[in-house]
């Protein structure tokens, strides 16, 4: 079984509102809003790793120095295996716009995420960003 190693960074504006990109052109999530994020590299830290998707996804530059952990999401149900690890970003370079995998990118508040959203990623946001929960897991059957 493969363990998916993810960074996810979660650009938030003075408002509050955070930062969604719908995914495109990729297996996974296809057609719904979500963070920028995506599989760590080899030989790349995890602040590293999100600050990239970022760039890639929604055309912003973070300082990986600059970003600051939220928590940990592991994962072992439905055949998957894997930990998400969530990154805080306030500060940015660039203006968000799509870029590779993402057809559009916006603003939305934690209340008024989309509908058709990444389905565990309103609880994900909730745990870490709300509530200040550093370790979320999810085991067994889904």
């Amino acid at each position: 079984m493969t363990f998916h190693l993810i960074a996810w960074a979660v650009v938030q504006d003075p408002q509050g509102r955070v930062l969604l990109g719908r995914r495109a052109g990729t297996g996974y999530g296809a057609g719904l809003w979500g963070l920028p994020g995506g599989h760590v590299e080899p030989g790349e830290t995890l602040a590293q790793a999100a600050a990239r998707e970022a760039a890639e996804e929604v055309g912003v530059r973070l300082d990986p120095a600059g970003l600051r952990a939220l928590g940990v999401s592991r994962y072992d149900t439905g055949g998957l295996q894997g930990c998400d690890f969530f990154y805080l970003a306030r500060r940015w370079e660039g203006a968000p716009t799509p870029r590779a995998q993402t057809s559009e990118v916006g603003w939305f508040g934690l209340d008024d995420l989309p509908p058709d959203i990444l389905p565990w990623l309103p609880a994900a946001l909730a745990a870490h960003l709300t509530r200040g929960d550093w370790l979320v897991e999810t085991v067994g059957e889904a």
